[in-house]
């Protein structure tokens, strides 16, 4: 991006080095090479990827998601001494975070639930498509497994197997923050309660789901949250 300088460097020799006339240029060139300057860093200030605070407020606002959550989301906070808040689970309190819950979306997060509703405002019905736009809410927590079941009963399944996700993002699902599902239809979870096991079901083995002495209870999100 040209700088004032570089536009100086034009001058002629006749008037370079003139004082007087290099102060004019200065003074009516700057406010242009700035506004050049932040014109050309407003595409990464508002980049998904790297925008952070207000900048990614108002990606959120052209995308169709607010940080802020309707309805707090109590009993996630951090906790030593407790299998369902601790390390990788329960949430940091910040200095500012109310007691009644979590209220607002920090910058990551944040982050991650708008690229996966970018990918359901994208979404075209299909059950496939659906456990594409899961993954990545999903996609901080290595080794959970998402799978998607039609039951063709006007509900449908999403089963979370391998690793338990953050109880943040548990409960964000149970609220609806990511809606991926068909109008009218009843989303039913199935979330595992041992850590890198498959959910429990029958004549099937595989990382989504296993049988006796392998699989463990899928349980809704109440199970963690409440």
């Amino acid at each position: 991006m040209a700088t004032t300088d570089d536009y100086l460097d034009l001058i002629t020799p006749y008037y370079r080095g003139k004082p007087v006339f290099t102060s004019t240029l200065t003074a009516v060139l700057d406010p242009f090479a700035n506004l050049q300057l932040m014109l050309g860093q407003m595409p990464q200030d508002f980049d998904l990827d790297v925008a952070v605070g207000v900048q990614l407020d108002a990606v959120g606002q052209w995308v169709g998601r607010s940080r802020f959550i309707p309805t707090p989301i109590p009993n996630i906070w951090f906790s030593f001494d407790d299998a369902l808040r601790g390390f990788d689970l329960g949430v940091w309190k910040g200095p500012y975070d109310s007691d009644s819950g979590v209220t607002r979306l920090d910058d990551e997060t944040y982050r991650i639930f708008l690229q996966a509703k970018i990918a359901a405002n994208q979404w075209d019905g299909r059950v496939e498509t659906a456990q594409a736009a899961f993954n990545l809410v999903f996609s901080q927590s290595p080794g959970t497994h998402i799978f998607v079941i039609d039951n063709f009963d006007m509900t449908m399944t999403v089963g979370i197997s391998g690793t338990i996700p953050s109880l943040l993002f548990i409960a964000l699902l149970n609220q609806g923050f990511l809606p991926i599902k068909p109008e009218g239809v009843r989303v039913n979870y199935a979330i595992t309660t041992v850590t890198s096991a498959p959910v429990f079901g029958f004549d099937v083995s595989n990382q989504y789901i296993g049988g006796f002495d392998a699989g463990s209870w899928g349980v809704g999100p109440s199970y963690f949250t409440s």
